[in-house]
Parts: C-alpha cells; sequence; structure tokens
C-alpha cells in the first residue's frame, strides 16, 4: 500500500518484508519533524506485526537517501529545540537500531549526517555505486548527535571513524564498502532488488532465530566477551522450545524446505 500524500512510502514485497522509501525528494529526503513522525509510527507498526520478517529502508529518487536534518526547518529553532530535534533523530535511529527483525538500509543517493546516522542503525547497507556518505556535521560546527561518534566507530574502528568525523569529508561508495560502512555496493538500478534477494535469503531462516541472533549480536557488543557469552546463551536458549525448532528438523530430515512461522 502506498500513500501518496505521506513523506513515506510504506510497501510489503512478497508477504514478509516491509520497504519504507522516504519521499521528500525536493529536500534531499531531510528529516523534517514530520517525516520523523511518519518514520517512527510505521517503524512502530511494523515491529507489532508479526508477519514482517525484514525490513527495507531506502529513498526516492537517486539523488539522495537522506540529507540529515532539516536546515531550514532548524533555522528558526531556538538552542533548546535545536537539542530536542537532535535527540529526535537519534531517537528515530534507535526504534530502527532495535527493531525486532533485520532492517536493511539500501542507500540510493548522498547520505549526510543524519542520514547516514540514520543508515547506521540499520543492520546491513547496501549503497548504490555513485552516492557520497559522510557525518559532515564538524564543517557546520556542530558534531554527529544522532549516535554516529558511537555507531561508526563501533563499526569500522576509532581511528578511521575519528578520520571521518573531524574532517567531515565525504566519501564515495567504494571507500564506505572498503571499510566496512557498507556491506555491499550494487548499481543504481540494481540496488532494491539486490536489497530484495539479500532479505529473500534471510527471511527463509527462523525468525525466532533471527530475533534473537540479532538481540546477541547487539547486546553483546556493548559489553565484555564473558558477558557477550552469557547473553548468547541466554538467546540461544529463547530458540530451543519453538515450533520452528522442530520444523527445522523434521524438513532436514525430509529433505525438503522449513515453513517457519515464527512460533
Amino acid at each position: 500500500m502506498v500513500n501518496v500524500a505521506s513523506l513515506i512510502n510504506y510497501d510489503i514485497k512478497e508477504e514478509h518484508i516491509a520497504v519504507l522509501t522516504l519521499n521528500r525528494p525536493e529536500a534531499m529526503n531531510a528529516m523534517s519533524k514530520r517525516l520523523l513522525d511518519e518514520l517512527n509510527e510505521l517503524v512502530q507498526k511494523i515491529n507489532e506485526d508479526n508477519s514482517i520478517r525484514c525490513t527495507i529502508i531506502t529513498a526516492s529518487g537517486e539523488k539522495a537517501f537522506c540529507a540529515g536534518a532539516d536546515l531550514k526547518e532548524r533555522k528558526g529553532m531556538t538552542e533548546d529545540q535545536v537539542v530536542e530535534a537532535v535527540q529526535y533523530i537519534g531517537r528515530t535511529a534507535a526504534n530502527i537500531e532495535n527493531m525486532k527483525m533485520p532492517v536493511i538500509a539500501a542507500i540510493n543517493g548522498a547520505a549526510f549526517g543524519g542520514g547516514l546516522e540514520l543508515a547506521l542503525a540499520c543492520d546491513i547497507r547496501i549503497a548504490a555505486d555513485h552516492v557520497k556518505l559522510g557525518l559532515t556535521e564538524t564543517s557546520l560546527a556542530i558534531i554527529p548527535g544522532a549516535g554516529g561518534t558511537q555507531r561508526l566507530p563501533r563499526l569500522i574502528g576509532a581511528g578511521q571513524a575519528k578520520r571521518l568525523i573531524f574532517s567531515a569529508k565525504p566519501i564515495l561508495a567504494e571507500e564506505a564498502f572498503q571499510l566496512g560502512i557498507a556491506e555491499q555496493v550494487a548499481t543504481s538500478d540494481d540496488l532494491l532488488q539486490e536489497a530484495i534477494d539479500m532479505v529473500q535469503s534471510i527471511v527463509k531462516n527462523g525468525p525466532v532465530a533471527l530475533r534473537q541472533a540479532k538481540l546477541a549480536i547487539n547486546k553483546g557488543l556493548q559489553t565484555d566477551i564473558t558477558t557477550g557469552l552469557s547473553i548468547e546463551h541466554l538467546c540461544y536458549k529463547e530458540t530451543v522450545s519453538t515450533d520452528d525448532r522442530l520444523e527445522g528438523l523434521y524438513a532436514f530430515k525430509e529433505k525438503r524446505k522449513p515453513v517457519y512461522q515464527g512460533k
């Protein structure tokens, strides 16, 4: 279903795949309050729908995935309102990161500032080969404030993250791939299909297992290895009593594809 009046288009692909498309191309898909409101509402809706097992976030056009905060909207804000606006972008990124399913960013165009921070909150990033990405905030005499200073070093290491953040220099998709910011690069024409192909390889697997694997990885990265292993053990235990685990065993024995129900 597509709502043309909305700043976010929402589609269901092949039953278990949700696609959210930022649809404000005239403003390079910048994150206005209205766009963030709609995005958070849809993220919550998807997260509560057990039939959806994976989400793709992309944007309309080829020029921009998201240019970050809406600076025109921010012009008339007080300092307190600016801080609240940045916190809202940060909460939105956290809501995406905490979705119970895998989330893939299909980066169709430029992703700067908060736009890249939004992509960093996703589990996997696929970038079109022409795009530029960057945390460019220091060029505006501010710093990334919606998770960039925390998620980027965890993804690519402190030294490379500092180089990119301190210089405010955008990089091309190929360098983003080499650094590990993007897990895959595709042509513009193939980007969405590449994302769907990846998602198809994910959604065929056990939904509870995917949820617990994501939880184990995300929570484990925030702690030491001993605690992380305990988190992994607890997440593993959540999968043992599921109908899906038994279905996987039966399907293997019967040499057929499993039909998982997320139970």
